[in-house]
């Protein structure tokens, strides 16, 4: 006879058995990988974000200032970690660690913009909670003039000037109420931003030479416009001195390999500097495996507006985990498994996307045909088409999707940052001490 109680099987995209978990653990596997409202390979950016606003309801405040806080400074994403502030909201409970939750969101001057543009979504005649209207006012005490002038053009429905009109903070000093006013008048200091100066037309090759030469470029704006300096012909001496001075700062490892795509040239220098931001820790012990999935999935786009992908993803925290651990072997896996050669750097990239064609997801056979070793680490989006045996291993999860299949006795990691590797220093050192 049919029982009415019986709980109903999930699976995955691709058909495997899923594992059932618990709200927590879906809104972190939902959010240490979400580009907000972007398409993934398999679901809408909109169904994610029903999904975080939905599960936001079911999972402690604690809890959701927690993933909010990690989101922003461990995973380094901007819209996400400002949505489940604005879901906090909702609650009595999340009104009262909301302040904690705006300190560290609220990094730059257009994130309290962004905040309000996602706190109305289209409806400006909702009430600002006070919770909110308090803290965002007193989050543009901690932004200078130069910080606000960059920022100033906040988002596209919410200007800067916008929110300090509705927040109304108040003053600690005569400076203070006369930077608000230039604020509001539109009066602050034009920055001098690589936006600004290349904004003003002239001679390019000068103004990136000059961006070089007084080091006005950050991290991120040096990546991505090595390309815009070659075209300009800024000599590549200084381009290299350039790429020599990034710092890690806000950098995601996938920044690397974004930047030696466009440019080859200085694949060379860009490895150097990757090494220098994300290498050079202390080597960890025992036989390591680091499983990577190059399934059709895999090349999907982080986002609609993005051109790189779940493997760069992979392929990047492959490349930190060779000079992580002393005794490593790489493999991959789609309908085969395959060991790919010992390289580093892009020569790892290289070797692990031509490794074998991307086409099914069957990670439950790669996973019994791996070779023996002490630690195994699989990078994946979680869509097997096969049921994966549960085993102790540590599975690092590049995607958003609803259900996964790394849970049990695995230790299951969401996200693409470099601190997902870190992550497993800290519980392998904790683990030591405690035994």
């Amino acid at each position: 006879m049919a029982t009415l109680n019986r709980i109903a099987k999930i699976f995955t995209h691709e058909g495997a058995p899923a594992s059932r978990i618990s709200p927590v653990a879906q809104l972190e596997r939902s959010v240490m990988s979400c580009l907000l409202w972007e398409d993934e390979f398999y679901e809408s950016g909109q169904s994610i974000g029903q999904r975080i606003a939905d599960l936001v309801k079911q999972v402690s405040a604690a809890d959701v200032a927690r993933v909010a806080i990690q989101a922003k400074t461990d995973m380094r994403l901007r819209h996400v970690p400002l949505l489940l502030a604005r879901e906090m909201l909702r609650s009595k409970e999340g009104r009262e660690l909301f302040g904690d939750v705006a300190k560290q969101v609220f990094a730059r001057p257009d994130d309290i913009a962004e905040f309000l543009a996602i706190y109305w979504n289209g409806n400006k005649d909702e009430p600002l909670a006070k919770q909110a209207k308090r803290h965002v006012g007193n989050a543009f005490r901690r932004f200078d003039e130069y910080q606000l002038a960059k920022y100033n053009g906040g988002s596209k429905a919410v200007k800067l000037r916008d929110v300090l009109r509705i927040t109304r903070p108040k003053p600690e000093n005569a400076e203070q109420a006369e930077l608000w006013r230039k604020l509001v008048k539109g009066e602050l200091a034009t920055p001098d931003t690589w936006e600004v100066e290349l904004s003003k037309g002239g001679d390019k090759k000068a103004s990136w030479e000059r961006l070089l030469g007084e080091d006005k470029l950050g991290g991120l704006a040096m990546l991505r416009n090595i390309r815009n300096m070659r075209e300009a012909k800024v000599n590549d001496g200084l381009i290299r001195e350039g790429i020599s001075g990034v710092k890690a700062g806000k950098l995601l490892p996938i920044n690397f390999i974004a930047s030696a795509r466009h440019n080859p040239q200085f694949e060379s220098d860009l490895e150097a500097k990757f090494f220098d931001c994300f290498a050079g820790k202390p080597k960890r012990g025992g036989r390591t495996v680091i499983l990577i999935d190059v399934s059709g999935s895999m090349d999907g786009k982080l986002s609609g507006r993005s051109e790189l992908t779940r493997m760069d993803v992979a392929c990047s925290l492959a490349m930190i985990g060779r000079e992580m651990f002393g005794s490593l072997r790489v493999f991959t896996f789609s309908n085969d498994l395959k060991e790919v050669p010992g390289r580093r750097g892009f020569a790892l990239r290289d070797a692990v996307v031509n490794s074998q064609p991307h086409g099914g997801t069957e990670l439950g056979k790669a996973v019994k045909q791996v070779p023996a070793c002490d630690r195994l680490i699989v990078i994946t989006d979680e869509q097997s088409h096969d049921a994966v045996p549960d085993r102790k291993g540590y599975l690092l999860n590049v995607a958003s999707n609803k259900n996964g299949v790394g849970y049990g006795s695995w230790v299951h990691i969401d996200g693409w940052s470099d601190k997902v590797l870190e992550y497993i220093s800290r519980y392998e050192d904790d683990a030591s001490r405690t035994a």
